[in-house]
């Protein structure tokens, strides 16, 4: 599996067209500047040893470098080898909505990606804890068991979006369900559920379900995502989704249901905000939780490969430099 350590270094990529539309542009000043002088054609006779192919060939090489420069700056991973980690920390379970309804823009992008990108952001915090993930809509997976391999948290959720559930809906008991269900300890005082939602149950058995797990001494968290006015949804090929009758479907942020879980399971509800999304405070008052001592296997080190990108990178430039810029000479010297 190769990881890419920095990957925003990646942005650097969209300087190769530049490259190229500047090169046509130096050329194009420049046929201006000979036109000045006289007839093209004529100037190009007096300088037989130019040529703009040596140019596009040196630029494409020169580009060649830049590419495989930025991609050694992203530090280009791979799994060495699998060790086993012992850790206290707590068990957490996030079961993260992916229904249509998280595609509505009170947040930026929307609330499917903003959640994404909150919990990507608390996986970057995690020392010791141990994470899995359910996503649910009208049904729930497991995402990701239980597991303290961050890296393979974070790659497993940047695949998520609202096809990760074939049937749409919003099923909150289910999505508890699996989430209970996914913890390999038995400790009654180190499980956490942390339920990230709209809070639009359809199936209306939420209630009775955080009951049972709280029964099992689990204690259960709810995020709010959205607003109580509440936003339309965006359809994948344009336009808002629309219900039977023709009308724009509003969805809207239940924080009743939601207050009511974590009631019940014992933990505390948030709303989400632009700025926190509320998963810092949620973790604050997990880690009062009792630690358990945990054994996991995970990947200890990482074989670097940026130094071969580096490498082929200044073997392009080493040509760039090497071509010249001229047209070579047939002749040495006039006769």
């Amino acid at each position: 599996m190769v990881y890419l350590a920095q990957s925003q270094y990646l942005l650097l990529l969209l300087l190769i067209p530049l490259l190229f539309v500047g090169y046509a542009l130096f050329l194009r000043m420049r046929r201006k500047r000979i036109a000045r002088f006289g007839d093209e054609a004529l100037v190009r006779q007096l300088m037989p040893n130019a040529s703009t192919g040596k140019g596009w060939l040196k630029i494409s090489l020169f580009a060649a470098a830049w590419f495989f420069f930025v991609i050694g700056l992203t530090r280009p991973q791979l799994g060495a080898r699998l060790k086993e980690h012992e850790s206290q920390g707590v068990e957490v379970m996030l079961a993260l909505d992916v229904s249509n309804s998280m595609l509505a823009e009170d947040y930026s992008p929307n609330r499917l990606e903003r959640a994404k990108l909150a919990i990507s952001r608390l996986v970057d915090k995690l020392q010791g804890d141990r994470l899995g993930l359910v996503v649910f809509a009208g049904e729930a997976f497991v995402q990701l068991p239980i597991t303290a391999d961050y890296v393979s948290a974070k790659i497993f959720l940047k695949s998520i979006d609202t096809q990760s559930v074939p049937i749409q809906g919003t099923d909150l008991a289910a999505a508890l369900m699996a989430s209970a269900r996914s913890f390999s300890t038995q400790s009654e005082r180190s499980r956490a559920i942390i339920l990230i939602t709209d809070g639009e149950d359809h199936e209306g058995e939420a209630i009775e379900a955080a009951k049972t797990i709280a029964e099992q001494g689990i204690r259960i968290y709810c995020i709010g995502v959205g607003s109580p006015q509440g936003k339309p949804i965006p359809q994948p090929g344009g336009g808002l989704m629309k219900d039977r009758q023709g009308e724009i479907v509003v969805s809207r942020l239940d924080e009743d249901i939601l207050q009511e879980i974590a009631g019940i399971g014992g933990g505390k509800y948030v709303r989400a905000g632009n700025a926190e999304f509320g998963l810092n405070p949620i973790i604050d008052d997990i880690r009062t939780i009792d630690k358990e001592q945990f054994n996991s296997v995970v990947f200890e080190d990482y074989d670097e490969q940026y130094m071969y990108f580096f490498a082929i990178a200044l073997f392009f430039l080493i040509l760039e430099f090497l071509v010249p810029e001229t047209k070579a000479r047939r002749k040495l010297f006039d006769k």
